[in-house]
């Protein structure tokens, strides 16, 4: 029975004080400030910091309960010396020990990676271990193999997963007792011929690393059962696999394989043979239909096209590097390869032969929708949708791609991690994610496609997963070490994927909605699997319990164990049709189907609508909505919807520019709600945008993105005689078909309507004289569009909606447009009267000059970004992107376009900043 062993108190008594003058395990290394967990004959010194001081202290006192222990957990997050100090101790105070582990993985970093420890090799004195059976030294920084290990002579499980080790020593193979070796997510490239000595070898995993070719006398391992080389590089396999007769499990998937030995097929006791995703083309018919056999991605049936000719490396000494501007949104590709870097923040990298034949790559970001983006009830969205065509399309290599997303705030960042994902037939899958950081405020999230999609970057918790073989398999919780999921042999036929998520709420939070001082949760548990809903035999759960309730203390009339029915979304009460068992500090149970479980402690007896409300309550998001003007054209109006505690950093940037009310009462919002903004009391919209409808502006919340938009309005009212004061209005869901009266609204407003969020005013001054009207300028225009059919017109009337916006901004634009400073000056006297006059003639005879040109509507947005008028590049390229759409519309009903084609688009000229990134 485990025990959290707490420091001594000052109250003890003299007996008390008597029996610490013979210390003991408990006494002495409890010291106050950092428990130990010392559970019969197992040490745990992983659970805090500091393990490495109290296991000196430990061994410097020559405690003989010491010689007692035989598992040992340590981390190794320490300093490197002082690990290195204390592991020297360790042989000479634990004689007895069998089972060591010195992981890193513990803590993560600030984008919810796993770190590392420090380890990077052990001390000579770690061969006297003669008892040492079981070795874990996974997520370290082992770039060689300590020599000690090597003389290990009892050593019968070995771990070196996710270290930087690039090759095996050959004296492996001297090992004669290893039955058990991972070498997972590693860089080796290549296996020392003496592996094929372990002769008691069972399971051998070494997949995730950069393997090319396999040893022959790998067929030597004559008890191996299970063999994973997935995930490397491999083009052929050696025959002498043929001769592994114990072999049960042979996993090759995400490899380079043209073919397979074709006494694969005649191993006596194979039960699966996993083949998927590589390059096979022709199979033995044995292969072929064999039950036991995965062949999904592979090019079967399929002509084999000839191969391709290499490019020559010395007529291209450096791989050619593209940087595209906004007016482009398309590149070509040779099999030269090439590094891209694309003006919305995105990086590609093709390597030289990913195609055989020049292709030319689109590319697109699309504004985040839900229904686009999929995402779980946890996850939150850190970046647009960046689309890139052709999809589908098959690459020779793996093409590397970088996304830049916005990185997440503090309070989200324990327990989960980024991650990429992709879309292909409608389904959203996980790509294997590695985080860069560039700057404080700058990170990548990279990843490697093997064909274009769609591509997201989301934070979700940490998942963590395994392929279930049908022998069984234990599948435990990287974050939280006491959730653990055993499946016991037989329970699938076929093997089947099983992953395992962790959410934890705050005991502050909870309380608050029970109203009760004492109520406490675990943490709650999503299993979800692929395959049939339900398990042949029960799976055995592993949950901790709440917080300040143990397995002596519990009350179980207070204990409920709630499980959330996938259909009607409801949460039920099942504590009394499963078996609780108790330790000190877990609760185990068994299942045949998954779903979410959650133990709850409370006095009160109907739960599940508590639940119900305390998980609502771990999705929602307290939000501010705010509408402000700006000040020198009060026409503008910034809209923004914004997490509670970015609200005052936010304002202070924005109010040297902006003016307007406070922001609104606090409201909930989940991720990916949708809702809309209503202009009402006389103002409109003065834009004919993509996102509005009849005046009322569509948006989508997203925690980690803007959730901004700026838009222009405009009044039916009489401005010359007095202030138009109105209003806007916020209200959940999407725009209805019809949106009520003001006067149905108000009333809404005062009932119990949860439609209804926010109303913030906003006033439209009164004009004076003739300003901004236009009168008294005799300038005459002449008619033209700026642009073309199919990326859409800039016309007279768009252009001078962008003359009124851009005020006392326009010399700045006019130079950023190649205008000459001579004829910058020369407007400004032939117009000195008249600010309206001067911006119109600048705009207009520069628009004149660009007729027939190409990319001249580009060259108009990044002049206004340059300038910092981005609000006007914004309007311009919704425009742009209107127009589009009507010609698209407007081809397609009259026949001159198939209804599935794809026209080049403006959408390159999209900033993911825009709108809602």
């Amino acid at each position: 029975m485990a025990a959290v062993l707490e420091g001594p108190k000052p109250e003890e008594t003299a007996a008390a004080a008597e029996d610490a003058a013979r210390p003991t395990v408990e006494a002495v290394a409890s010291r106050p400030g950092v428990p130990i967990l010392l559970a019969g004959n197992q040490l745990n010194l992983d659970l805090r910091p500091g393990g490495c001081r109290r296991l000196q202290y430990l061994c410097s006192q020559q405690h003989t309960q010491l010689l007692q222990v035989e598992f040992l957990r340590l981390s190794t997050h320490e300093d490197p010396r002082l690990l290195d100090d204390t592991l020297a101790k360790v042989p000479w105070s634990l004689l007895r020990l069998r089972s060591l582990v010195l992981k890193g993985g513990q803590s993560r970093g600030a984008l919810g990676a796993c770190l590392h420890g420090t380890l990077t090799t052990l001390p000579a004195s770690m061969r006297d271990l003669a008892c040492l059976a079981h070795l874990d030294l996974s997520f370290n920084r082992l770039e060689t193999l300590p020599t000690c290990v090597l003389e290990l002579h009892s050593l019968d499980a070995l771990l070196l997963s996710h270290n930087c080790l690039s090759e095996l020593p050959e004296a492996l193979g001297a090992l004669p007792t290893l039955t058990f070796l991972t070498v997972t997510h590693n860089l080796l490239e290549r296996l020392p011929p003496t592996l094929g000595s372990l002769s008691t070898l069972q399971r051998l995993d070494l997949s995730e690393n950069l393997l090319d070719t396999i040893p022959s006398e790998i067929g030597d391992l004559s008890s191996l059962r299970e063999l994973n080389l997935a995930s490397n590089r491999l083009q052929h396999l050696p025959a002498s696999l043929a001769g592994l007769r114990s072999l049960r499990l042979l996993v090759l998937h995400s490899n380079l394989l043209t073919s397979v030995p074709p006494g694969l097929a005649h191993l006596p006791l194979i039960t699966r043979l996993d083949l998927r995703d590589n390059q096979l083309r022709d199979l033995p018919a044995e292969l072929l239909d064999a039950p036991f056999v995965r062949l999904q991605g592979n090019p079967l049936g399929e002509a084999s096209p000839a191969p391709p000719s290499p490019p020559d490396i010395s007529q291209v000494p450096e791989m050619p590097r593209l940087f595209l501007t906004s007016d482009l949104d398309s590149f070509l590709v040779t099999p030269h390869g090439c590094s891209v870097t694309l003006a919305c923040g995105v990086r590609l990298q093709f390597p030289a032969g990913a195609t055989t034949t020049p292709i030319t790559i689109h590319y697109r970001l699309w504004l985040p929708e839900p229904g686009l983006v999929s995402l779980g009830p946890h996850d939150f969205l850190l970046s647009g949708v960046l689309e890139l065509q052709p999809h589908g399309v098959a690459f020779q290599q793996n093409v590397s791609l970088w996304l830049l997303f916005v990185p997440p705030r503090v309070r989200v960042r324990r327990c989960r991690e980024v991650v990429v994902r992709t879309r292909s037939d409608n389904i959203w899958n996980d790509l294997e994610t590695h985080l860069e950081e560039e700057a404080p405020k700058r990170r990548w999230a990279r990843c490697q496609v093997p064909h274009f999609s769609w591509f997201l970057v989301v934070l979700r918790p940490v998942s963590n997963t395994c392929l279930l073989p049908p022998e069984g398999a234990l599948l435990c919780s990287s974050g939280h070490p006491g959730v653990k999921v055993t499946f016991p042999p037989g329970v699938t036929e076929e093997p089947r994927q099983v992953s395992m998520q962790v959410v934890h709420m705050a005991g502050l939070e909870l309380r608050a909605l029970l109203e009760e001082s004492e109520a406490a949760v675990s943490p709650l548990l999503c299993l979800s699997q692929s395959g049939p809903p339900s398990f042949l035999q029960p799976v055995t759960v592993q949950l901790p319990l709440p917080p300040g309730v143990t397995g002596f203390s519990l009350d179980r009339s207070h204990l409920h164990l709630l499980y959330r029915t996938p259909l009607t979304s409801t949460w039920d009460d099942i504590s009394t049709q499963v078996a609780l068992e108790f330790t000190h500090l877990y609760a185990r149970f068994q299942v045949t189907h998954f779903s979410w479980y959650w133990l709850w402690y409370t006095t009160k007896t109907c739960v599940g609508g508590l639940a119900r409300k305390a998980w609502e309550r771990l999705r929602l998001h307290r939000v501010n909505l705010i509408a402000l003007q700006r000040r020198r054209d009060p026409e503008q109006v910034l809209l923004q919807c914004l997490p509670r505690s970015k609200v005052d950093a936010t304002l202070s940037r924005l109010l040297d520019r902006y003016r307007g009310p406070e922001p609104s009462e606090t409201v909930e919002m989940f991720e990916g709600e949708k809702f809309f903004a209503a202009f009402e009391r006389g103002i409109d919209v003065d834009a004919d945008r993509p996102d509005c409808v009849d005046g009322r502006i569509c948006f989508v919340f997203y925690s980690h993105l803007k959730n901004m938009k700026e838009v222009y309005i405009t009044t039916a009212l009489d401005r010359e005689a007095q202030d138009v004061r109105g209003q806007v209005s916020f209200y959940r869901g999407s725009l209805p078909m019809e949106v009520p009266e003001e006067a149905e609204a108000a009333r809404r407003r005062k009932g119990t309507d949860a439609l209804w969020m926010a109303t913030l005013p906003i006033k439209l001054p009164r004009l004076r004289g003739a300003q901004g009207s236009g009168q008294g300028t005799d300038f005459s225009l002449m008619p033209l569009n700026l642009g073309d059919a199919e990326t859409g017109f800039l016309t007279q009337s768009n252009l001078l909606s962008v003359a009124s916006r851009l005020g006392s901004d326009w010399p700045t634009v006019a130079l950023h447009l190649g205008m000459p400073y001579r004829k910058l000056q020369r407007i400004r006297h032939e117009f000195r009267d008249d600010l309206d006059g001067q911006i119109r003639h600048m705009l207009f005879s520069w628009a004149e000059s660009q007729t027939g040109q190409p990319g001249a509507v580009g060259h108009l947005v990044q002049a206004l970004e340059q300038s910092d008028r981005q609000d006007v590049a914004e309007e311009v390229r919704a425009i742009l992107e209107l127009g589009r759409h009507k010609y698209q519309d407007s081809i397609r009903r009259t026949g001159l376009a198939p209804e599935d084609s794809t026209l080049p688009s403006t959408s390159a000229l999209q900033n993911p900043e825009s709108a809602q990134a």
